[in-house]
């Protein structure tokens, strides 16, 4: 009996055995052609990897013809000698006709045929072959699949970059160490985040820094311009290689992006020069270090495309643009290439921020041709896919020009720290890239922390990586930006498919996720493009708004971009209270309208959000995503309600009566209480509402030091702004309506003007400001009258600028006046969206709003620079303008309307 088992034992073994080597026999053939494009290989890696975790045997060989035997996937370019007499002219053109990154997939009885146009068309088609694979488990029997992408450029974008600044440094200024972005040296993380790339089949990868030059390369004339030591140095470059091959292997082209002009800080040093100075010309010195930087790094990293804006640290909109573009960028290109013995050219990508774009793509073509140009979709935030005006004419004007123009869809102000994935929304706007803008290519950022990349802003025992939680942000934008035009009904199958499959849930709740994403994704655009004052990361949308910019917003620097093209027709607050108050009829899309849709996405963003099932996976993240869409209800209430007390408010403007403002306490308070919510909702939830966390934020409040990062630090603002209105409320019962708070004149600061010919001249009413002309005072606020402003010569601002040298022994205000009107001739006022520097001194916001009035002049408004004790100086741009005197720094500068434009003055002081 024993004798007998042991023989049973044997031959259950024995069996087991065959049928593990039977198991483990090569299935599956993975051939590609003796050229081994690393892009195809890259490919036929992915499909290995895929059958393997469907225990699928498989081996990749490299050959020049088709083998016979077991099943084959044969993956290759057209012209490689491995389809040689095997695919026919008729199968040759139909993948030619696929395009640029196009490719055709078939089948026969034995072989699975993916073939590319080139590289990257045979990378995408095995891309698409592991979805099908995974899809159904094994690799599908039939299969005729023909595809290619509509948008040429579709890139993604990462920041190095911080929430604040560097000891010392100024915005942008960030080199390249392990101590400032350790991730940067994380090739785990760059894998990740180039296979998320490859899979939503991205292709341009871009990285932002103010000067990474001297991050990357040495120079030969100017070794002390290298900011970082030795053994970093060697990182850097170790690192930028293993980056530009793993993204070359996934068809993902390279992108280094710089500001102009940023010099680094030893180099700057040495010379006794600023790092950014705007208002600085072209110096020599400092136009041959980045030429020789520039062809220094094309010499080193030839196949990395530069990204130029030429904006923002250098004066924008000018001959310098120009001449910087084609005297120093280009040959700097030029002369690395010619060093580096290589022929053709890389591609330069003009940013048009801050610049004539058109202008100086006119003067650079004859001299450089692979050129692309690249502009904001939206501004810095998501809010229409109606785009319109003169944005949407730029736009349209670079699209023109015969090279491709890229739409980038930047900062996201408006959406951080919240979720977003609004499909429909996102589609839409693609769409409007096509056929509104005719762009042909997508730079897309991270939907929220671009400052604080690669975390988000969640809190949690360990910090939550941007590319995880925003996985449906980039699937989104990369699968319209392939393909624009799809069926809406299946699009919502699709995604909730997607979704379902994310939190183990089934289809329904799959598609109530989306209906809630979709729903709360109204939100945040409707409300900034209607109610907001800028579309740029000045403005921390989901802090809320103080109700004084609401009722005055041009007080706050309005960008009124944001109303003329980012948003569909409609009026704003204060143009709506003023037809309600005239009878008048209302256009487009108005702020009562958005009020009530706001609140009604809100509801059906939460009354979706519960129709969800059991979630199975993922569930913390469902939390969080169920937390978010609470918060946007919360945060819908709080503006909705806040409008509407804004709008009786403004009727009291007009009508004086104090009943109107009682109508419009009850709104106020429940905006507050709403806010309340948004607080509990936040506070164990977020770090922080907004990545930027420096001086360039103004709204709601001016963030210094990282303060009113939080909504828990603004509720406190909102309830004492809400008794500071009760008290107005009950002091105006008591006196005279219409009266308003008294403003204290200014005093004359002990100051010494050093630059020589500057006179002082006392202003009042019928004085001459100007050195030039006869051109006198009409009219000027009392609050000016008396102090010492500088006669200056018109002309000379208009052709070189302001300079005024000064000495004083207490801290001072210098108050400028800005002419209330674009003209080139006009010294433009401190704009931080497309100026980061333009609050460098707390210059940005409007002191006095329309203070005085020149015979034939528009009237203008007053800004405060500070300075401290010692020798000072202050520079302004290319434009007339008036510095109307020195004030003591300690002396208080209360902002109102004089209202010298006859429109009537401000009722701020209900609030303040």
């Amino acid at each position: 009996m024993r004798k007998f088992l042991i023989l049973i034992l044997l031959a259950v073994l024995t069996q087991s055995a065959n049928a593990l080597n039977k198991s483990t026999a090569i299935a599956t053939n993975i051939l590609i052609s003796k050229e081994n494009h690393n892009r195809v290989r890259f490919g036929a890696d992915k499909i290995q990897e895929t059958l393997r975790k469907l225990k699928i045997q498989s081996q990749i060989s490299i050959a020049e013809k088709m083998k016979s035997g077991n099943q084959q996937v044969v993956i290759g370019l057209y012209s490689d000698v491995i389809f040689k007499n095997v695919i026919t002219d008729a199968i040759r053109k139909k993948v030619l006709a696929t395009g640029k990154e196009g490719f055709y997939i078939y089948n026969d009885q034995k072989s699975v045929f993916v073939i590319g146009a080139d590289a990257s068309g045979a990378l995408y088609g095995c891309m698409e072959l592991v979805e099908r694979i995974e899809k159904e488990g094994k690799i599908p029997s039939l299969l005729t699949i023909t595809d290619h992408p509509e948008m040429i450029l579709r890139g993604t974008c990462i920041g190095l970059q911080k929430p604040d600044y560097l000891p010392g440094r100024d915005v942008y200024e960030y080199p390249y160490t392990p101590e400032t972005f350790s991730w940067f040296y994380d090739k785990a993380l760059w894998i990740k985040y180039l296979d998320m790339m490859v899979e939503n089949r991205y292709n341009s990868l871009y990285l932002w820094n103010g000067h990474p030059f001297s991050s990357l390369v040495k120079l030969k004339d100017y070794p002390y311009a290298l900011e970082v030591d030795e053994a970093t140095f060697k990182k850097n470059e170790e690192i930028f290689k293993f980056l530009t091959t793993e993204a070359d292997k996934r068809g993902i082209w390279v992108i280094q992006m710089f500001y102009n002009i940023i010099i680094p800080k030893p180099f700057a040093e040495k010379h006794g020069l600023k790092t950014q100075d705007r208002n600085r010309p072209i110096i020599p010195i400092i136009a041959d270090y980045t030429r020789k930087s520039i062809a220094a790094f094309v010499e080193k990293y030839p196949n990395v495309g530069l990204m130029v804006a030429l904006g923002e640290a250098m004066e924008g909109v000018g001959q310098d643009d120009i001449d910087w573009f084609t005297k120093t960028i280009i040959p700097g290109v030029k002369d690395g290439l010619k060093a580096a013995n290589i022929q053709g050219e890389p591609p330069i990508v003009l940013r048009a921020h801050d610049t004539d774009a058109p202008a100086v793509m006119k003067a650079a073509l004859p001299l450089y041709k692979n050129l692309y140009t690249e502009n904001k979709f939206n501004g810095e935030a998501l809010t229409t896919y109606e785009p319109r005006g003169a944005w949407a004419e730029l736009n349209r004007k670079l699209a023109s020009i015969g090279t491709i123009n890229i739409s980038n869809v930047h900062i996201l102000a408006n959406l951080e720290p919240f979720r977003y994935g609004s499909a429909d929304f996102i589609q839409k706007s693609v769409q409007a890239m096509n056929e509104n803008y005719g762009a042909k290519g997508l730079h897309l950022y991270p939907q929220a922390s671009y400052w604080d990349w690669p975390y988000t802003a969640d809190k949690a025992n360990e910090r939550i990586l941007e590319v995880d939680r925003d996985w449906i942000w980039y699937k989104e934008w990369a699968r319209y930006a392939w393909k624009a035009k799809r069926d809406r009904t299946a699009e919502i199958n699709y995604w909730g498919t997607e979704l379902a499959a994310k939190y183990g849930t089934d289809l329904n709740s799959g598609k109530a996720i989306l209906e809630a994403y979709e729903a709360s994704g109204e939100i945040s655009p409707k409300l900034l493009r209607r109610y907001g004052i800028t579309d740029g990361n000045r403005q921390t949308l989901t802090l809320g708004m103080l109700m004084t910019q609401l009722i005055n917003p041009f007080r706050y620097g309005l960008f009124t971009l944001l109303y003329e093209s980012e948003a569909p027709e409609g009026e704003m607050i204060i143009e709506y209270a003023e037809k309600e108050w005239k009878k008048q009829g209302h256009i487009g899309e108005t702020p009562m309208k958005v009020a009530q849709e706001v609140v009604l996405h809100g509801k059906d963003a939460i009354a979706a959000i519960n129709q969800v099932k059991e979630v199975k996976q993922n569930q913390e993240e469902f939390r969080r995503l169920k937390n978010d869409i609470y918060c946007y209800d919360a945060m819908a209430n709080f503006y909705a309600d806040k409008v509407k007390s804004a709008l009786w408010i403004l009727r009291y403007k007009y009508s004086n009566q104090v009943a109107d403002l009682e109508k419009a306490l009850p709104f106020l308070k429940s905006s507050v209480q709403h806010y309340a919510n948004l607080v509990k909702l936040t506070e164990e939830e977020y770090l922080y509402a907004n990545s930027m966390q420096t001086k360039q934020r103004k709204i709601p409040m001016r963030g210094v030091d990282k303060t009113f990062i939080h909504w828990k630090e603004m509720l406190p603002v909102y309830t004492k702004e809400l008794k500071h209105f009760e008290h107005s409320i009950d002091s105006l019962k008591k006196i005279k309506p219409g009266a308003v708070a008294k403003v204290l004149a200014y005093k004359n600061a002990e100051v010494k003007i050093l630059s020589p010919g500057l006179e002082s001249v006392s202003l009042a009413q019928n004085v001459s400001l100007y050195a030039d002309t006869t051109v006198l005072i009409k009219e000027v606020t009392p609050e000016l009258v008396g102090l010492n402003a500088l006669k200056l010569s018109m002309q000379q601002q208009i052709k070189s600028g302001t300079t005024v040298k000064f000495s004083n022994k207490t801290a001072v205000k210098v108050l400028v006046a800005y002419f209330n009107q674009k003209d080139p001739k006009y010294l433009l006022p401190p704009v931080l969206e497309i100026d980061a520097s333009a609050n460098n001194y707390g210059q940005a916001e409007i002191k006095i709003s329309n203070a005085l009035v020149l015979n034939g002049f528009p009237p203008a408004n007053v800004h405060a620079y500070s300075f401290p004790a010692g020798t000072n100086t202050l520079t302004l741009a290319k434009g007339a303008g008036l510095v109307l005197g020195f004030i003591p720094d300690q002396q208080e500068l209360r902002i109102f309307n004089a209202g010298l434009d006859g429109r009537g003055k401000d009722i701020d002081w209900l609030f303040e």
